[in-house]
């Protein structure tokens, strides 16, 4: 089995459902709450680790209940957790997640101990990096670890995946680290000034990402599926249609699939309709970790 390792965030999800989403200065009366572990990097931690992954992990959490209700988690879903480590000083993160009756969201994060996850805490994991494949990192912690962690795995023959969410502007000495990078329509658009509508502006942006140094862009459309592309090979993708529910983390369970099936030696193409078909079931389900199929369902 090839390892992953996967650095990121962890977050507790507190979500409650609603018939629209609240605007500015708007108090709408919810229906259901419930609280779920969530954080782009545990998401994906255990998207993987359900659909078969050996996953090691690279976190912090605070030293609270959160954190260690988190810690077990990960254990419960069969994840490495020597290197999750608790901030003694910042409480662990919490998103605040709105859902309407369509199943789309709003989320406000506050980023608590991951936004302590340092380059010294790369380097206190640095073994980790000395037998595996695959490197899967978010963007939910300090930009600057992300650049270390991605060089220092890329200098280690690791091949490294970034799903840069939540959107942002990234440097450019990062791309040239990046095997693959796995944006939606939204941060394709912030990443290359390309607003992506359609495959035509799909690939349009994904040749700008080729052109900044990365192998392989995939470039995740919702209901449409995924455009793949390279500098030999375009590719579009479809996924089965669904009736979302919540579509909280289907990116997170497209990533952690992805790694899963690259790792297990799929085609390009055969490992991005595993994470397609993955996320396709996520989104028909409420909650983060909660939504993460099993293999046995695909």
């Amino acid at each position: 089995m090839t390892k992953i390792t996967i650095i990121g965030s962890s977050n507790t999800d507190m979500v409650i459902k609603s018939a629209h989403l609240p605007a500015p200065g708007e108090t709408v009366l919810g229906g259901d709450f419930f609280m779920n572990p969530g954080g782009k990097g545990a998401n994906q931690a255990v998207a993987a680790a359900r659909l078969g992954g050996e996953v090691h992990f690279v976190c912090k959490v605070g030293k609270d209940v959160f954190g260690e209700t988190a810690l077990q988690q990960f254990k419960n879903e069969g994840i490495h957790t020597r290197f999750v480590t608790q901030d003694p000083l910042a409480p662990s993160g919490i998103a605040l997640i709105n859902v309407d009756a369509k199943g789309e969201n709003c989320i406000t994060v506050a980023t608590g101990a991951n936004n302590s996850l340092l380059p010294a805490d790369i380097d206190a994991a640095s073994e980790i990096f000395e037998a595996g494949d695959f490197v899967l990192i978010q963007l939910e912690t300090p930009l600057e670890t992300v650049v270390y962690a991605a060089a220092k795995a890329a200098k280690k023959g690791l091949k490294v995946v970034l799903n840069p969410a939540p959107a942002a502007e990234l440097p450019v000495e990062l791309f040239p680290h990046l095997y693959a990078i796995t944006p939606n329509e939204t941060e394709a658009e912030i990443l290359t000034g390309v607003a992506v509508t359609d495959l035509l502006t799909a690939e349009k942006a994904a040749n700008i990402l080729l052109n900044k140094g990365v192998h392989h862009v995939i470039i995740t459309l919702g209901a449409e599926g995924a455009l793949y592309k390279t500098a030999y090979e375009t590719q579009h993708i479809p996924v089965a249609k669904v009736v979302a529910q919540d579509t909280t983390a289907a990116g997170d369970c497209f990533n952690g699939a992805l790694v899963v099936g690259l790792s297990e030696g799929m085609s390009w193409p055969d490992a991005i309709a595993f994470a397609c078909k993955a996320a396709s079931i996520s989104v028909t389900r409420l909650g983060a970790q909660a939504s993460m199929p099993r293999l046995n369902e695909l």
